[in-house]
């Protein structure tokens, strides 16, 4: 039996490039549906922060103070006593336990007392993925 001369170690160049090409093809694939899932992630945190989180703070700021923070005052009022008029005469705060979250994209909620479209209570809302007022992909406490 003739014995080889020398082992083959290590892959060609033509081997390396098959499997990158590979990987980027699969890549090319599956990211853009986790990119999709990733933007509906966020929209469905901040439509649980102004139902769940922010509705119940300010739920229970209404009901012991007998009325929301005013646009002026808000929603760091939920966090501190506000000084400027109304006064909360009964604030048992804070009624956040962090600091007022940004919304997904990391930006302010925008908070309205009396609200436009809830002239009894409060407009809640974030401009959502592209920052602009106004705009189909905002998301709404109305």
């Amino acid at each position: 039996m003739k014995k080889l001369q020398g082992n083959r170690q290590g892959f060609t160049l033509i081997e390396l490039m098959l499997v990158v090409i590979i990987i980027a093809t699969l890549a090319a694939l599956v990211l853009p549906k986790f990119s999709g899932q990733s933007e509906a992630a966020k929209v469905a945190a901040t439509n649980s922060q102004i139902n769940s989180l922010f509705s119940t703070a300010l739920g229970m700021y209404e009901v012991q103070n007998g009325n929301y923070p005013t646009t002026e005052q808000g929603l760091e009022a939920l966090r501190i006593r506000p000084s400027t008029p109304p006064e909360p005469i009964n604030w048992k705060g804070p009624y956040l336990e962090k600091d007022v979250p940004l919304d997904p994209w990391g930006k302010p909620y925008k908070y309205v007392c009396p609200g436009i479209h809830n002239p009894d209570g409060y407009d809640l809302s974030s401009f959502g993925p592209d920052g602009q007022e106004g705009t189909a992909d905002d998301i709404v406490s109305w």
